[in-house]
């Protein structure tokens, strides 16, 4: 469900936010590339009321959640009290989390169906991750499934969760 205030935001829902700047434009060309043509460049977990844990180019790090007020959407994924605990617990486990930069190359190549062995492998064990990776990663640690066409958790853009918003208010809206 989408939820246009972060002030109503609750443990455990996925933050989207469109990053400005020429940051974001590189990346909203890296996006456009994978067929991606979500207006949003970043995403994170909402850890609690004032704070969000997101993956950075110098690590996974907690970051106000007064700073993505603005420009951001909140998916509100029907969630038990248990399993928002859970999201955040497992969260909170990758602070300091390093920044994957060959999770791009990843995400291109597969966007082309393209997914050599050793660049699976790599990527799937070398611990690094993008924000978007992060976020599905956490989620599918703590037993919460976003997608159900198979993709592994390194198979996501921040686009590819902005689409779940749009998915849910089609099919409730």
């Amino acid at each position: 469900m989408y939820n246009g205030d972060m002030r109503k935001a609750k443990i455990g829902d996925i933050g989207l936010y469109s990053i400005s700047g020429p940051l974001g434009w590189i990346i909203s060309i890296g996006q456009a590339a994978v067929g991606d043509g979500s207006k949003y460049t970043h995403a994170f977990i909402i850890t609690d009321q004032n704070e969000v844990l997101a993956a950075q180019p110098r690590g996974a790090r907690y970051d106000p959640l007064h700073i993505y007020y603005g420009r951001s959407a909140v998916l509100d994924v029907p969630l038990t009290d248990l399993q928002r605990a859970l999201i955040v617990e497992n969260a909170r486990k990758l602070e300091g989390v390093k920044y994957g930069f060959s999770g791009y190359l990843y995400i291109i190549l597969s966007a082309f169906n393209i997914r050599p062995k050793w660049l699976v492998n790599y990527v799937t064990n070398n611990g690094r991750m993008i924000c978007s990776q992060l976020v599905d990663f956490v989620y599918a640690q703590s037993g919460v499934h976003l997608f159900d066409d198979g993709r592994q958790p390194f198979d996501v853009t921040p686009g590819d969760l902005a689409d779940l918003i749009w998915k849910d208010y089609k099919l409730n809206g």
